[in-house]
């Protein structure tokens, strides 16, 4: 009997066997479920009152009580078990470059590994695709076939051979718009957009709770010597000859690519969002792992214990 044709759909259930394998199942036993480390629900029930700390969110800060008090006072809730988390997925024509891998393969692992993580406990994942606009919205559902569908939506999808650019200012306000509720939002991309998109995101940041998972390949923050090429703007398609046996050439290229590092990186804090960076030679597992334990860290300084574990804030263990 001849072997019928493969349906539309194997494919991105044979990748997400492998990652059920490889990646899911390492993140199980190193997580021991607590995924309370990587998503927090957000509650609406009162739990209690104490005082504001480094760190905590200040839109918690319950005024009424502060002004009694004459001390900042923060509320504390109960969290819902559910969480809803979106995707929000730049597919611009810069995340098809990779040295290693492509930073595409790379933001499709991420994403199948985090929506079945938090579709294996009964939440919700939902994503919005942006190539030179917002051409896809998945709408928020649980469920292995759901995480399929995802990934089969992005495995199907063609590269853009050519945009106008990235224009990250109007992925996130239009993304603003779609999530109504609030929830975790993944803003995976490489950042490389026109100007303009912190105040949005900072915009963002205040109804939802978001992470930034950024993409980067190690080519794009230094230049080895390999003499004279041929560069081309994944974007626009613009071609520029270079001679990158020039140290002065290598220089400027680094200095360039650590004055955009640096307001990436200001852009992030002013927000208040963390960052999760993702290598194309970087291993998924050991970035995941590294975050959960920054997630903790942070949980901990919120409510009021020490990165050691003690009774005090680690800001005020140096003076206690």
């Amino acid at each position: 009997m001849s072997a019928s044709p493969r349906s539309p759909d194997s494919r991105p259930e044979q990748v997400l066997r492998r990652l059920e394998w490889t990646v899911i199942r390492r993140l199980d036993g190193m997580l021991h479920g607590d995924y309370r480390t990587l998503f927090r629900g957000t509650g609406i029930d009162l739990a209690d009152l104490r005082e504001y700390q480094c760190h905590d969110d200040v839109r918690h800060i319950d005024w009424n009580v502060t002004a009694r008090m004459q001390t900042p006072y923060v509320r504390e809730y109960h969290e819902d078990r559910e969480v809803t988390a979106w995707f929000l997925l730049d597919l611009s024509p810069s995340v098809d470059f990779g040295s290693e891998v492509k930073k595409r393969s790379l933001s499709t692992e991420f994403i199948t590994v985090l929506a079945r993580l938090l579709t294996r406990q009964g939440n919700r994942v939902g994503a919005l695709f942006y190539g030179d606009r917002v051409d896809t919205v998945i709408p928020a559902r649980t469920g292995r076939r759901h995480v399929l569908s995802v990934l089969h939506k992005l495995l199907a999808r063609p590269e853009l051979p050519r945009s106008g650019g990235t224009d990250l200012r109007e992925f996130l306000r239009t993304a603003f718009q779609v999530m109504k509720r609030r929830s975790i939002v993944f803003i995976v991309s490489d950042f490389f957009s026109a100007p303009g998109w912190a105040e949005p995101l900072a915009h963002l940041a205040q109804r939802h709770e978001v992470v930034a998972v950024r993409l980067y390949d190690a080519l794009e923050r230094e230049l080895p010597d390999m003499g004279m090429l041929v560069m081309q703007d994944a974007e626009t398609g613009e071609q520029l000859f270079v001679d990158t046996h020039d140290k002065t050439f290598r220089r400027r290229f680094a200095s360039v690519a650590e004055r955009r590092e640096r307001e990436l990186r200001s852009a992030l804090a002013r927000a208040g969002i963390d960052c999760l960076e993702l290598a194309t030679d970087g291993n998924l597992v050991d970035a995941l792992m590294r975050f959960a334990d920054l997630r903790k860290r942070r949980s901990r300084l919120a409510g009021g214990g020490s990165p050691g574990g003690g009774s005090f804030p680690g800001h005020l263990e140096k003076v206690a």
